[in-house]
């Protein structure tokens, strides 16, 4: 059955609602003395510069160049995934833990990055530790197959506002992390890995530009 990735247009919409209600920010870049209309709004100001659209997918020439790191990203396999794990909220508490470990990762545009080639080429970069191989994409549903020498990494590829959203499961999650990127920093790879399986249907990953 084709997956569809709910992401965080819905987010936006719901967390836009919330942000009308009294006591949370009423805009992008607003801040709020209310612990939960602080997160919101900061992930709406500077970790969703690009909203990701549920469902929206590259053809299969729309993926081909050089992307790199820009924000995390986090999204549901469907929007039912979504509404049972708390909805927008859950969103931005996952995208803002994200942030956090991925700066203590040291993550950062300079050092993470991927490029996909004609011939089903990629190489890559995560963590500044390079990596490549050949994949495969399914355009219908956003699934991509990145193979290495030693692995196979299954992700899903959406379209965001700026650019693509490349997400993962929390085992795939792990090996980008640690088989690929040599991340030492063990306890921000288990607390990634913990958000991806916090509820069921969760994806995390990188929203990157061109």
């Amino acid at each position: 059955m084709k997956k569809t990735i709910f992401t965080l247009l819905t987010a936006m919409t719901l967390v836009m609602s919330s942000c009308m209600a009294p006591g949370l920010g009423t805009g992008i870049g607003t801040t709020s003395n209310n612990s939960t209309g602080g997160v919101l709004t900061s992930i709406l100001g500077s970790v969703l510069g690009s909203v990701l659209f549920g469902g929206t997918t590259f053809d299969q020439s729309g993926i081909l160049g050089s992307w790199n790191y820009n924000a995390p990203s986090a999204a549901f396999t469907t929007q039912q995934a979504l509404t049972n794990a708390g909805g927008a909220a859950t969103i931005a508490n996952m995208a803002s833990s994200l942030a956090s470990n991925y700066g203590n990762i040291g993550i950062n545009r300079n050092n993470t990055s991927f490029s996909f080639l004609d011939g089903n080429k990629f190489s890559a970069k995560v963590n500044g530790i390079p990596f490549s191989g050949t994949y495969t994409y399914n355009p219908q549903n956003g699934e991509i197959a990145l193979k290495t020498a030693t692995e196979t990494i299954k992700g899903n590829v959406t379209k965001t506002e700026k650019g693509m959203g490349l997400m993962f499961d929390s085992t795939q999650m792990v090996n980008i992390l640690q088989k690929e990127g040599k991340v030492s920093n063990t306890a921000a790879v288990q607390a990634v890995s913990k958000l991806a399986k916090s509820a069921n249907g969760a994806r995390v990953g990188f929203e990157l530009t061109r």
